[in-house]
């Protein structure tokens, strides 16, 4: 089969371009900018563009499929052109439905925790050998490429984003796939740049529930309002699984799942962390796993990428970086972060990097984000402020809407930097929650 990716750079769909690389296909691709680690992975596999740019003459009837990433344009001139020779075009989610349309599909979804509860359920079944097809949003100690997909698995577990399928292809992602099996960890209003109100967004995992196949099974969060309403209120026909924070404690630092089987040691920490992990035994139980198998491999968990991800640094000092920049995420991490080192001083970055988390009317979301910290600092960039064209914002504003009146706020790098190069990081502990990278700080020094 020959596929042609339009922003073959983009980190889900470099994924699927080298998937497909390995499954046999023949894949070529465009971008007009590709950075690292795509462009290492691209080239290795012998798919990277020989040069940036969008050339229409690589569109030519032979290709069976291409494959539309939402880095482009609506007037990409290689779409354009494909267009016009009545090629079949695919968003990302709608091939990966095409892969996997005659597969058990397993669907992860949730405003927060779908990376890690798919990350577990990987964890769980390669550790028992459990061969299946997968997508994921982030790379997996164990695990060569985010995708992979076969001829001869009969399972496929795809982690669910609401976010939009393509520039031409308005839907949400997850609303592609079609779950036989489901789970819906959380719902808390997100992407306010497409999803202009909370209703709106709500509606999207109303959709998401009516797309589960007849008989099919949704394994949901039951300790979430939101979420307990739109499966009350389905009105298709599945099985219903609820799911809550398990028992768990902490001693000598180290946490310990509370299981019929004895005390469970983790590798991971917070109660929402426990949380993903009872929704993950679920998934599994459905695919086969039984508990104390689940148990076995959930130990060596060390976490997804940039999910309370530990970072080596040169001195030895204890910090974590969380992709956290979500309001419900922020409060998700600190909340793990405090319980788990209450006795440290406690240090926590967040960096507003994202077009919802430099809204106004958003920043209502984050009251009391960052409290039980002893130092907590918001750093966000004036200058990105004026590249989004929105309104400045003053810190004053910030300490207001976060209702800290002992917050730091920076609004350049340089003075961030300078403070950061202040601080001694082998005294206390350090959560650094960011999207983007703080202006470019080294966190490993």
């Amino acid at each position: 089969m020959k596929t042609h990716f339009i922003a073959i750079g983009g980190s889900a769909m470099h994924n699927l371009a080298i998937a497909l690389k390995d499954k046999g296909y023949q894949v070529t691709g465009s971008d007009d900018a590709i950075f690292e680690p795509s462009k290492s992975r691209l080239e290795k596999k012998g798919i990277m563009p020989q040069e940036m740019g969008w050339f229409p003459e690589k569109i030519t009837p032979d290709i069976d499929a291409v494959i539309l990433g939402m880095h482009a344009h609506q007037d990409n001139p290689e779409l354009a052109r494909a267009k016009e020779l009545g090629l079949k075009i695919y968003s990302y989610p709608e091939f990966l439905y095409e892969q996997s349309k005659n597969k058990t599909r397993v669907v992860i979804a949730g405003s927060h925790g779908k990376t890690t509860i798919t990350s577990m359920i990987l964890h769980v079944l390669n550790f028992h050998q459990k061969d299946v097809d997968f997508m994921v949003g982030a790379q997996l100690e164990g695990f060569d490429c985010m995708v992979k997909l076969t001829q001869d698995n009969d399972f496929m577990v795809l982690e669910g984003d609401e976010y939009l399928s393509s520039p031409i292809d308005l839907r949400s992602k997850f609303l592609l796939y079609q779950p036989n099996i489901a789970l819906m960890s959380g719902i808390a209003w997100d992407h306010i740049n497409v999803f202009k109100t909370f209703d709106d967004y709500i509606d999207q995992f109303r959709k998401f529930v009516a797309s589960i196949t007849a008989g099919g099974v949704l394994v949901y969060n039951e300790e979430d309002p939101e979420v307990v309403k739109v499966v009350e209120n389905a009105e298709n026909y599945f099985r219903k699984i609820p799911y809550r924070t398990p028992e768990y404690e902490i001693s000598n630092g180290k946490v310990y799942l509370k299981t019929e089987m004895g005390d469970v040691p983790l590798s991971v920490f917070g109660a929402h962390n426990l949380l993903n992990m009872e929704g993950a035994r679920h998934i599994c139980r459905q695919l086969g796993i039984m508990d104390e198998d689940f148990y076995e491999a959930i130990m060596s968990f060390k976490g997804a990428s940039k999910r309370l991800e530990k970072v080596e640094r040169e001195d030895k000092g204890t910090l974590y970086k969380d992709f956290a920049h979500a309001p419900s995420k922020v409060k998700a991490a600190v909340k793990a972060f405090t319980e788990q080192f209450k006795n440290d001083k406690k240090y926590g970055f967040l960096e507003l990097h994202t077009y919802s988390s430099l809204n106004p009317a958003f920043l209502e979301q984050y009251d009391h984000a960052m409290d039980g910290l002893n130092e907590a600092i918001v750093f966000y960039s004036e200058d990105a402020l004026k590249i989004k064209r929105m309104e400045p914002i003053s810190p004053e504003f910030i300490k207001e809407k976060f209702k800290n009146e002992n917050l730091k706020v920076f609004t350049n790098a340089e003075d961030l930097h300078a403070y950061w190069n202040t601080l001694d990081k082998t005294d206390g502990v350090y959560l650094m929650m960011s999207s983007g990278n703080f202006g470019g700080l080294d966190l490993t020094k």
